[in-house]
């Protein structure tokens, strides 16, 4: 087992609570969310066989709608616009009620 400093461990914390703060932000948008809407981004390791080591679930909790869990198959810092663009595109593709909130 390798060691991992306190204040190494504190700087990747931070960076990657950065890194989930942007996602959401950009998420946020692209799902159109609205004020009352809630979203949850988390990084979990993946077991199962043709799944990456690490993957990236976005839940949505939509005011009124059952919590979605959404998932992108790559790590959240390696998470990029095109897989928004395409998180987004499924969320509509089953149904997502809109909000009337505007991405422009």
């Amino acid at each position: 087992m390798a060691f991992v400093s306190l204040k190494a461990w504190r700087a990747r914390s931070a960076e990657r609570a950065e890194i989930a703060t942007r996602l959401k932000q950009d998420l946020r948008l692209a799902l159109r969310l609205g004020e009352d809407d809630t979203l949850a981004v988390n990084e979990i390791a993946c077991t199962d066989p043709g799944c990456p080591d690490m993957e990236t679930i976005v839940l949505v909790m939509r005011a009124g709608v059952p919590t979605k869990a959404l998932r992108i198959r790559r790590p959240i810092d390696a998470v990029d616009a095109d897989d928004i663009a395409a998180l987004a595109e499924e969320d509509r593709s089953s149904g997502a009620p809109s909000t009337g909130v505007s991405t422009m």
